[in-house]
């Protein structure tokens, strides 16, 4: 099979490796993780979290898994793995990390990418949300899921060929400390024309775009981005429902933009997204 779980794994409490004991992770000071029946593990120490439930909600986990799976980003999702596998070095499974997996669709779908083109991966999926890991163990078994967070990434020093941080928070110091030299950060992020038409709707004025970053953060590189550009109909107000819920607009916006919002049966949309790669120097 060639994709596997992702096992170089560290103690969120000490940074010491992780074996798998049984039903369980556990490090040489005798710190023990279990894993939970639906197959992930929880590696956030309660001192390491913001809040009491960080990160998405059941519901927002929920709308999210809904309209991934319907296929509307399929070609995000392509883009994403034909990058991500671009360039990979030969030999032992290249290892992979979604730094912010949410419910795990972007993973799942590079990892039956390489599966189909004989590319062996071993890749692990982390997000602060439990509920999101929940969701994305439950859906598929090939990777390692955990509970975590990117400012502290539980694995070992230069044991990651590719980071993935789709539409998430990069922390670009842990990034490069978990990457090999010459392993790759990709990145996803809104374009300036990304989801414009529903913006339009739902906010009184639009901001202007942020530009992109001149220079890339100390310790990458930067290669050529790409752009992904294409239109998006969706035909329910669920579906409508379930893009805002999946987004932070749904917070940002007015209650009267999210009336507005609520009242729409159909709507054609841009979606804009720039995909940026960043090699960890030597």
């Amino acid at each position: 099979m060639s994709i596997q779980p992702f096992t170089a794994l560290t103690c969120p409490l000490d940074g010491a490796p992780l074996n798998r004991q049984g039903a369980a992770w556990k490090c040489p000071a005798g710190h023990s993780f279990d894993i939970a029946s639906q197959g992930h593990t929880h590696l956030l120490p309660v001192q390491h979290k913001r809040s009491l439930d960080p990160g998405d909600s059941k519901e927002m986990v929920a709308a999210r898994r809904r309209f991934l799976n319907a296929g509307h980003y399929r070609p995000i999702a392509e883009a994403v793995a034909r990058a991500a596998l671009a360039d990979l070095p030969a030999g032992s499974p290249a290892a992979c990390l979604d730094a912010g997996s949410g419910e795990g669709y972007y993973l799942r779908q590079l990892a039956t990418a390489a599966e189909s083109r004989g590319i062996p991966l071993a890749v692990l999926g982390l997000d602060i949300s439990k509920w999101a890991v929940l969701a994305a163990a439950k859906q598929d078994k090939r990777p390692n899921w955990v509970v975590g967070t990117n400012a502290r990434l539980p694995v070992l020093d230069a044991s990651l060929d590719r980071i993935l941080c789709l539409f998430g928070f990069p922390v670009y110091a842990e990034f490069a400390r978990a990457l090999k030299p010459g392993g790759q950060l990709l990145m996803a992020d809104a374009g300036p024309d990304h989801l414009r038409e529903l913006r339009e709707i739902i906010y009184p004025s639009l901001k202007p775009a942020r530009p992109a970053a001149s220079e890339p953060p100390p310790g990458f590189a930067g290669l050529a981005p790409e752009t992904v550009h294409f239109p998006l109909s969706l035909n329910s107000q669920a579906e409508i429902a379930d893009l805002l819920a999946m987004t932070p607009h749904l917070y940002r916006a007015t209650p009267e933009g999210r009336a507005r919002a609520a009242a729409l049966t159909a709507l054609t949309m841009t979606v804009d997204i720039r995909l940026q790669r960043l090699v960890r120097a030597a």
